[in-house]
């Protein structure tokens, strides 16, 4: 991953950003430490898919390992009252 410091940025504007994301996400770095991720949009609509499948099959998984119990939010205030 490409980095680049925050001062950079501060002194070239965004524009300093824009080769860099080029070849994928860059890494703001401020006080020697890595701060922020910066990436193109089309690269973070691939993220959020990527993590909305895995929350999917999770949930799928726990599904079908009987882990989900259905029941109304009544039901399960009672249930919180009665552990307390």
């Amino acid at each position: 991953m490409n980095m680049i410091a925050a001062q950079e940025i501060k002194r070239r504007g965004m524009t300093a950003l824009d080769g860099l994301l080029a070849q994928g996400p860059v890494r703001i770095v401020k006080n020697n430490r890595p701060r922020y991720v910066v990436m193109n949009e089309a690269e973070f609509d691939v993220m959020m898919d990527d993590l909305a499948n895995a929350r999917l099959a999770a949930s799928e998984a726990d599904l079908k390992a009987g882990r989900i119990r259905k029941g109304t939010a009544a039901n399960l205030m009672a249930e919180l009252r009665k552990d307390a």
